[in-house]
């Protein structure tokens, strides 16, 4: 591809970074923004400046957040005894998108995938594990995507924390396996929240 500014060419390059934009979806979003007025592109430029360097983790669940708890964390109506257990933001907004969920969340910034170089140091498993001991959780749901390094992922916390006494679920298999949870429409996701069933029972059955 062929430009006639360089200018133009550095930003189609940093646009075509972003995921699923190739340089002709990114050349015509620059070509877009550059017949918006300055101030336009000077809000967006300066919302994502402010977004890289302000953009906090939740202290309790490793949610994204403004402050130092996350807005679901520091709700009081919710059910803080009760922990469902995702890999990323995307499937918090999931759920919560569906309307049937009113615990907290424990967010673990990725799944075990030893070929991708992923192990359990690298996620937030241990302080998952510290706060079922703490005697304050009734119940873990779950929610990873049913992928092999899901149930991988979901097997191992299990073993970490299957001597506490709490109740152990997984969401109902709704979502079809090796399927991503964040492209699960709501109402199947809400359905596989309500019905969760045992996650012990969950992988002897397979």
């Amino acid at each position: 591809m062929e430009f006639s500014s360089k200018l133009i060419e550095k930003a189609v390059n940093e646009m075509s970074q972003l995921p699923g934009i190739g340089k002709r979806t990114a050349l015509r979003l620059v070509l877009h923004l550059l017949k918006q007025p300055k101030e336009q592109t000077g809000f967006l430029s300066q919302a994502l400046v402010t977004m890289r360097e302000d953009i906090k983790y939740c202290n309790s669940c490793h949610n994204i957040s403004d402050s130092v708890l996350c807005e679901i964390c520091a709700n009081k109506n919710r059910n803080h005894q009760i922990i469902c257990i995702v890999e990323d933001i995307r499937d918090v907004m999931a759920i919560e998108n569906t309307g049937q969920f009113r615990g907290i969340y424990h967010v673990l910034g990725g799944k075990i995938s030893p070929i991708d170089g992923v192990g359990p140091s690298q996620l937030n498993i241990i302080t998952l594990v510290e706060k079922v001991k703490s005697g304050s959780v009734n119940e873990i749901i779950f929610a990873l995507s049913p992928t092999m390094e899901g149930d991988t992922t979901n097997f191992y916390i299990y073993k970490q924390i299957a001597d506490c006494e709490i109740v152990i679920s997984t969401i109902a298999r709704g979502i079809s396996v090796g399927d991503e949870l964040e492209y699960a429409d709501e109402v199947t996701l809400g359905r596989s929240i309500l019905h969760r069933v045992p996650f012990e029972k969950s992988f002897k059955n397979n």
